[in-house]
């Protein structure tokens, strides 16, 4: 081959006595084992590579003694429209730096460069070297001391290699772009208009189909006869993910729940993403019990631990079914009914299946009607508070009093907290009942001698905007010291955003108000959340109580938790005592304070008052008294 031009070397090596004999390599000699090496570059490059050495060849070496050196060679070269046809490195060059980051830096810098690794004895192996400046056909390895031919034939094969591999990515663009040229408006076109029908009807996050697809599909299915479940699922706690590790995370999540569905939905299913965290899957089904066997299945799927971002995420699915028959039905009313059946499962305790039935819309009916009228109980005077109080252990002295709503309509009569708190929590009605059980409870306490009151505040109260603002203001309008109330708040709450729950704690301790941890034992991760929250007491879940002489990991669990509060110097609160059994069990193992009917059911103010004024509980005011029953709601 006669090289129309010099191909370019680089010769990169720290010792001067190499240069030369680079130098004299490429000065035109000929080794003597230069056939072998002709073979031996035919059966590496095939067809691509030269006989021999041809007298016409020519090369253009230059000279850097240190990797930088190279590297800044390489670039200048690039810029100038001059590239190198190979590189000929070695691998020890101090001071600088070493063969194999000048290997690097230069394939980063040039792609389609030969590198010759020249070396003796190297540092690196040549898979090190050839996983940072691969491909592993553009680079290779001769040992020192070389032979002449050896680097003569390396030189000749690979810039013969080099010139032909560009003239045939030259040739390559100039055909590709002249395809692209004579299909590129008819391809544009058709390319529009498939995006924007598919981006209409699909969700941009999971590609699954969107809402408005969803709908035209159980639209077109409510006109064919036959059976068929409309199935709606949504994520159990899917905002403490977002909350706690980022909305790409969540994004993350709902991805994989939804490749979830797809792989768990009945074949022939449609699964869409409606929305948020939220997902309709339509199918024929024979009946109810096979939807609900379905739609059970995938809530099984979606339940347990998931990968994203390198962080294991609890979380699992609800969901709500409807089976309805086609060519008689309303496919919007379908929908809702699924969302009706979807809300009862969340209401049930989540991770579960609900088949739709009539009493849903009388009971979504029923809500709306005590919803209304809680907005309207305080104005009309039927909300009250009852006292239960709260006693040491030892001497039975009564340190506090728990402050419990109450709620008496006049269409219903009395309606247990169990009944009203979660649906005045699932609305901005509890912002203004948890105002007015305050306010009343600050009232009261002026009441007793010098015994706190326990208030209450819900997981939606706790998140609201300036809470320790709004509670300091109460207090102090009402004139009462901080000491005297205690504030209870659940697991749940403070989880939900662990960061910002700790802040808020840690102001209200502060500022000299008591703080307990409610229903302790039932919530996500007790003992993290004891570590990290400022706290004064611990309140045993009334479960725990009332197992403790039928379940031996009940009497565990109390014994567990009484011992951790005393060990980090918490009061302990065993709520739901019942008996002189559980009396004389609970002060044996170590509980500070006890509650519970078998000292006083929750009492009206006046009563509460005597019980203060009293101090020590005996004689019958601590036999049950004839009140109100006390739910078991975040108000009690």
């Amino acid at each position: 081959m006669i090289a129309v031009a010099p191909k370019r070397l680089l010769i990169v090596d720290d010792e001067p006595a190499m240069h030369d004999s680079y130098a004299r390599s490429f000065a035109g000699q000929r080794g003597v084992a230069e056939d072998a090496l002709g073979a031996m570059a035919a059966e590496l490059f095939g067809d691509d590579a030269p006989d021999a050495v041809d007298d016409g060849e020519r090369f253009d070496l230059t000279h850097c003694h240190q990797g930088l050196d190279a590297v800044a060679a390489v670039e200048a070269a690039l810029a100038a429209g001059t590239p190198y046809a190979v590189a000929f490195i070695d691998v020890r060059m101090p001071p600088g730096i070493d063969g194999r980051e000048t290997a690097r830096r230069i394939r980063a810098l040039d792609a389609e460069i030969n590198l010759v690794i020249v070396t003796g004895y190297s540092d690196f192996s040549p898979l090190e070297i050839s996983k940072v400046a691969g491909p592993a056909d553009k680079i290779f390895y001769i040992a020192k001391p070389f032979e002449v031919a050896e680097v003569v034939q390396t030189a000749t094969a690979l810039a013969h290699r080099w010139q032909v591999d560009r003239e045939l990515a030259a040739a390559r663009a100039q055909l590709a772009a002249q395809i692209v040229q004579l299909e590129e408006q008819g391809a544009e076109l058709a390319a529009n208009e498939s995006r924007a029908i598919h981006m209409a009807t699909h969700d941009s996050l999971t590609d699954a189909p969107n809402r408005l697809a969803f709908l035209r599909a159980l639209g077109e299915r409510a006109r064919r006869p036959g059976l068929f479940a409309t199935a709606m699922f949504d994520l159990d706690r899917f905002k403490i993910v977002n909350d706690t590790l980022g909305h790409l995370a969540g994004d993350a999540l709902i991805r994989e729940v939804c490749g979830i569905l797809q792989a768990q939905a009945p074949e022939g299913a449609i699964v869409a993403r409606l929305g948020g965290d939220e997902f309709g899957i339509l199918f024929d089904t024979p009946g109810e019990a096979a939807a609900a066997m379905a739609c059970d299945r995938i809530v099984a799927a979606c339940a347990g631990t998931h990968q994203v971002f390198g962080n294991s995420v609890q979380s699992g699915a609800s969901g709500g079914v409807v089976v309805v028959e086609g060519a008689d039905c309303d496919p919007i009313d379908a929908l809702r009914r699924a969302d009706l059946a979807l809300n009862d499962a969340k209401r049930a305790g989540r991770g579960v299946t609900r088949v739709f039935d009539e009493s849903m819309d009388e009971g979504i009916r029923f809500r709306r009607r005590i919803e209304q009228g809680l907005a309207q109980a305080i104005d009309k005077g039927e909300l009250s508070l009852v006292y239960q109080p709260i006693v040491s252990r030892s001497e039975l002295e009564v340190i506090g009093f728990e402050a419990l709503v109450r709620w008496n309509t006049e269409e219903y009569g009395p309606i247990s907290p169990a009944t009203f708190i979660p649906i005045a929590e699932e609305s901005n009605v509890i912002h203004e009942l948890g105002d007015w059980i305050l306010d009343a409870a600050l009232t009261m306490v002026q009441r007793f001698p010098d015994q706190y009151v326990s208030v209450n505040f819900s997981p939606r109260q706790f998140r609201r905007s300036n809470f320790v603002g709004h509670i300091m203001e109460s207090v102090q309008r009402a004139g009462v010291l901080p000491g005297r109330v205690q504030i209870e708040i659940t697991e749940t709450a403070i989880f939900d955003d662990a960061e910002r729950a700790a802040e808020t704690l840690y102001k209200l301790r502060q500022m000299g108000f008591r703080i307990a941890l409610d229903d302790f034992g039932t919530g996500y991760s007790s003992l993290y959340n004891i570590r990290k929250f400022a706290l004064d007491s611990l309140k045993i879940d009334r479960s725990f109580i009332d197992g403790m002489g039928r379940e031996r990991e009940s009497a565990a669990i109390v014994h567990s938790i009484i011992h951790l509060g005393r060990a980090l110097g918490l009061e302990v609160i065993a709520e739901g005592v019942e008996t002189a059994a559980q009396v004389q069990a609970l002060r044996l193992a170590g509980a500070s304070h006890l509650q519970g009917y078998y000292f006083s059911r929750p009492v009206a103010p006046d009563l509460a008052v005597a019980l203060a004024a009293q101090r020590f509980l005996g004689g019958d005011l601590t036999q049950p008294q004839p009140q109100p029953q006390p739910g078991n709601g975040t108000h009690g």
